[in-house]
């Protein structure tokens, strides 16, 4: 950084400083569990020596309280990728059954929502298509903050509800699925390429409720990526201008996802591992009947509570997982 010349490209310094401050922070992360545990040892020293139960209290939660910091600093190792850091796209779709699956997306999606809060993110509904009688058919979000794709990409996959229909008379058990994908939402500093020529763009009038404005104009906009068939739209903005800005964001996203697969895919092949495939994978189950369990196939972490976790509570799932890739890799 004191190079000459280093401030003449902007881009490239901001990279580095950005990079640069990462490492200062970690280091004083380091330094600061360090100076914890030397805090520990001398505290346990004292309390043995003089044999006083206050020191041994007292050390007793200067333990658990460095075993949280070393818990979080573990998990910002795993949180290493290199979009881990950046803002989330999330994409549901509701599989077979019509107004089940369709009611168990608009559940993951209030699951979603609430975890959002709980970590102070932002959600930001893109594109939502209703159900024909109640629930979504899919609906496709923005999670904003620190850290949100690291976080959620645990969530890609197929999710599995079993439970009683509300709207089976006959009140029968019914089993319906979800598919979950999340991409990282691509930064205005990071030039992901698309040629004009490779995309075609249509408008059309938006559906659902937004007032006088729905249906008036041609606002909603889909892009096709030609090479690839990808298909990307927006109807949630005021404008199509915001729609279109929106559904380039989100053509941005799933051509970087699809070179992060492709690269996977190379690297397993490498290894000689048989991957899973993420999208259309059963990941999780959660039973409300004839017991209450949610059980993640992949880690075998299992929570009995499965209300919590309707109500956002999955980080302990998230945690499992992210522990298992990292052993894993």
């Amino acid at each position: 950084m004191t190079r000459p010349g280093f401030w003449e490209d902007q881009a490239r310094a901001q990279e580095v400083t950005q990079a640069v401050t990462g490492l200062k922070e970690w280091v004083a992360g380091f330094y600061d569990l360090q100076g914890a545990m030397e805090d520990l040892e001398v505290l346990i020293d004292l309390g043995e020596e003089e044999e006083d139960a206050a020191l041994a209290g007292e050390a007793a939660d200067a333990l658990a309280h460095l075993k949280k910091q070393v818990a979080g600093m573990e998990l910002q190792v795993m949180l290493g990728g290199p979009y881990d850091a950046n803002n989330a796209i999330v994409a549901m779709h509701a599989g077979a059954g019509g107004t089940e699956a369709q009611d168990w997306v608009e559940m993951l999606l209030r699951m979603y929502t609430r975890w959002a809060e709980d970590h102070r993110f932002k959600v930001n509904i893109m594109d939502m298509l209703p159900g024909d009688e109640a629930g979504v058919k899919s609906v496709t979000f923005g999670v904003a903050g620190k850290n949100a794709y690291g976080y959620l990409r645990s969530e890609k996959g197929v999710h599995r509800l079993v439970r009683i229909s509300p709207f089976d008379t006959a009140g029968r058990r019914h089993t319906s699925f979800a598919s979950v994908d999340v991409l990282p939402e691509v930064p205005d500093d990071i030039e992901v390429r698309i040629n004009p020529e490779d995309i075609k763009i249509d408008t059309y009038r938006s559906g659902g409720a937004g007032g006088q404005h729905v249906n008036k104009t041609d606002s909603a906009v889909r892009i096709t990526h030609l090479p690839t068939g990808m298909v990307v739209q927006c109807q949630n903005e005021r404008s199509q201008l915001s729609n279109r800005n929106t559904a380039m964001k989100l053509l941005q996203a799933k051509l970087i996802d699809m070179e992060m697969r492709k690269r996977e895919a190379e690297l397993a092949q490498v290894r000689g591992e048989q991957q899973d495939i993420a999208w259309g994978s059963q990941i999780r189950s959660y039973v409300f009947h004839p017991y209450s369990l949610v059980k993640d196939h992949r880690t075998g972490k299992e929570v009995g509570n499965v209300e919590a976790v309707m109500d956002g509570d999955i980080g302990d799932f998230i945690n499992a997982y992210l522990r298992e890739q990292a052993r894993r890799h």
